[in-house]
């Protein structure tokens, strides 16, 4: 039964028909404006439930000069109401542990406990009360049928089941769904050769993991002598970083393994992370205004930027009582569009999936360059090999791109020529489509290091760039 409101209120036995587009026309097809009225009214309940319930919040606005009271229009909210980061959160958990005082819930009410690695500085902790995962769950179950999957299928998740949400929200939307839920993780040596022989007994429609992931698991599966194609996958979904959108990686995964690859993701903090997803008909991500409220602002401003145009998305929750975000600054950059799209949804768009982090990106010779940038380039170029690293440096007084590449067993086979060859085609490629000038490395297939997670591929090593001058001069490979 299709509602919406806050606090939410589910039915989990509600299933549209097998054949239906939508699982809630309704709150999917509303005309824009229809839509944006609603959100003012979710908006306005939330900012007075965080309000009441969260010393965080409370603090944060009384010292923004905001009250909820305040809020009469989505330009209030965005002139009104300021943005929270990371910092802010893990400064709040450091005051008030484990939770931060923005815990709107009490501890009796915690249903799952997931945070982030803290390999960049204090791990931040999410405390999910049993409503908000039930909530979870019904969301990403909608929009996972929005995906294409359907009651029956069988779901494989190949990541992580950690404190990583990307694992269970995928796991929870599957449970939801219908599913034959299959959680087959990932990161254990020798995984990914099991994974491969499952995948080609089990044949599941669905796969979740990372587009790096996939990458390796097929490299794997024909090592061992399995065709992806005879997985049977039907619908591969993806976070976690940003590859799904990137065509010649989306277009590499999708001639693997004969399945159709869609892209998924903003910030564990943000789950229902599937807040932005893909959809069977629409390339790059729809904004799932109804579940989470995207803005996609100026990063200098927190204001608005215009259809059309990139900035960074700033989220804020309409269906979570537990730990809300409201105008969370995600530090991604993307572009957003309002035109229609293949499925019928009237959602705002990101075409091009989410860019990278404004962090990730570095500037070489007054160029801004995003890892993903070259990711796209190197997997439309014949003869790669899979897997690459980017070296900034500087040599002198100039900045310098170092792209140490791997080359396919064929391209190798044929010998130096044939290699020579392939290092001029990355460098002109990368010339052309980027306006840099990089030197290029061909290094041999397979002999830079896999991950079964997220792709770390930038190093910033002048010593690695001197040694890789010599090798280039003695006329290593």
């Amino acid at each position: 039964m299709e509602s919406w409101s806050f606090p939410p209120r589910y039915d989990d036995a509600y299933r549209p028909p097998q054949n239906a587009r939508y699982w809630f026309p309704g709150r999917e097809t509303m005309p824009a404006a229809d839509r944006e009225a609603a959100v003012l009214g979710r908006l306005k309940e939330i900012c007075a439930y965080a309000y009441e319930k969260a010393p965080f919040y409370r603090r944060t606005w009384d010292e923004a000069g905001f009250h909820p009271s305040h809020l009469k229009s989505l330009e209030d909210f965005e002139d009104k109401v300021p943005v929270i980061t990371k910092r802010d959160l893990r400064a709040s958990q450091a005051a008030a542990p484990p939770f931060g005082d923005y815990l709107c819930v009490e501890d009796a009410e915690i249903f799952h406990i997931h945070g982030t690695s803290g390999t960049t500085g204090r791990p931040t902790a999410f405390a999910i009360g049993r409503e908000d995962w039930r909530s979870i769950a019904n969301a990403h179950a909608r929009i996972m049928w929005a995906m294409g999957l359907r009651p029956g299928d069988m779901v494989c998740v190949a990541a992580i089941l950690s404190l990583y949400m990307g694992s269970w929200g995928a796991l929870a939307g599957a449970e939801r769904l219908g599913a034959k839920a299959f959680p087959f993780g990932a990161g254990a040596p020798g995984m990914s050769v099991r994974l491969a022989q499952w995948l080609a007994a089990m044949r599941p429609a669905g796969f979740y993991g990372t587009p790096t992931y996939a990458l390796h698991l097929a490299d794997t599966a024909i090592k061992e002598g399995l065709s992806p194609r005879d997985f049977g996958l039907k619908v591969m979904f993806f976070s976690g970083e940003p590859g799904a959108s990137i065509p010649g990686v989306r277009d590499r995964i999708e001639d693997l393994y004969g399945a159709r690859v869609i892209d998924s993701g903003s910030m564990a903090e943000m789950t229902p992370w599937m807040n932005v997803a893909g959809s069977a008909e629409t390339r790059g991500l729809l904004c799932w205004q109804d579940v989470v409220y995207t803005e996609v602002c100026d990063p200098a401003t927190f204001r608005r930027v215009p259809y059309g145009s990139r900035g960074t998305p700033v989220y804020t929750h309409l269906e979570r009582t537990s730990q809300p975000m409201i105008r969370l600054a995600s530090g991604d950059l993307t572009l957003w569009s309002d035109a229609p799209t293949p499925c019928g949804r009237t959602y705002p768009s990101l075409p091009n999936g989410i860019f990278g982090r404004i962090d990730d990106m570095f500037t070489i010779r007054g160029e801004n360059v995003y890892p993903s940038e070259i990711d796209a380039v190197l997997n439309q170029t014949a003869g790669y090999g899979g897997e690459h690293q980017i070296v900034i440096t500087r040599e002198a007084a100039m900045d310098e791109l170092v792209l140490k590449v791997e080359a396919d067993p064929v391209t190798l086979a044929l010998g130096r020529d044939q290699v020579d060859c392939f290092r001029g085609e990355v460098s002109r490629t990368v010339q052309k489509l980027l306006g840099l000038r990089a030197v290029v490395q061909v290094v041999d297939a397979g002999s830079l290091p896999r991950t079964d997670f997220k792709a770390r591929r930038v190093i910033d090593d002048r010593d690695v760039f001197r040694e890789m001058h010599a090798q280039i001069g003695s006329g290593g490979a």
